[in-house]
């Protein structure tokens, strides 16, 4: 089993920053692909970005390709999620998957889930 706890959420401006951290317990991710989802008021669940194993490349959506990175520390069991340049529209709650395949993490998420962390962004 592989435990993910979301933090770093919060209220920011539009054009503002956030970073987003997940971290494991259970199990090493070193293993496993990576990915953030999110989903906003009165919308369905939505891919974000993805990462396989360490080295591997990395995924993400149209609407937040160029703004948001996803990385990996192995040391700290912990995945990332660096969001910059953002926009009202990016306000949702933001969760952290974890599956052995990369292509389950990119469809629809993988076998794990955090609880998510909030993000909202004002105008």
């Amino acid at each position: 089993q592989v435990q993910l706890v979301e933090s770093g959420g919060g209220l920011v401006q539009a054009g503002g920053s956030l970073r987003l951290s997940c971290a494991a317990s259970g199990r090493s991710l070193r293993n496993y692909a990576v990915g953030w989802y999110r989903r906003a008021p009165g919308k369905e669940r939505e891919f974000v970005a993805a990462m396989g194993w360490i080295g591997a490349s990395t995924y993400y959506s149209d609407a937040v390709k160029g703004r948001f990175t996803i990385s990996r520390d192995t040391a700290k069991n912990t995945v990332f999620l660096q969001m910059n340049s953002l926009k009202p529209e990016d306000t949702a709650a933001y969760y952290c998957t974890a599956d052995p395949q990369l292509a389950v993490v990119r469809a629809r998420g993988g076998a794990y889930w955090g609880q998510g962390t909030q993000v909202t962004v004002s105008s």
